[in-house]
């Protein structure tokens, strides 16, 4: 289990949850933020800071939002567990479906 960032970062990206997380696990995108599921520990430290209510336990996702667990550990397919955000850098792309979105206004 996991949390998860869904559609409600994009284009926001505010990172109170990054500076809450005592695990590193949040990397940041060029439109939203992800959370690396094998590298969060479930602290739920993420979840009350994020303005945007755009963090939720798995479990919790609202029904339009559930694509986002896939979304979230898709962007990890190729970069594995890095260790930490912070030494790992910004991601280079967004997942194909946040990417392809309208930008927010």
């Amino acid at each position: 289990m996991t949390y998860v960032i869904n559609q409600d970062c994009v284009d926001v990206k505010d990172r109170a949850c990054v500076d809450e997380c005592p695990v590193d696990c949040i990397y940041e995108g060029p439109r939203m933020l992800y959370i690396q599921p094998d590298e969060c520990v479930d602290c739920g430290a993420c979840e009350p800071v994020c303005p945007q209510e755009a963090i939720f336990y798995e479990d919790d996702l609202p029904e339009d939002s559930t694509g986002y667990l896939a979304i979230n550990a898709e962007v990890f397919a190729s970069i594995g567990s890095p260790g930490g955000a912070g030494a790992h850098g910004l991601l280079t792309d967004d997942h194909p479906a946040v990417s392809t979105l309208e930008e927010a206004n």
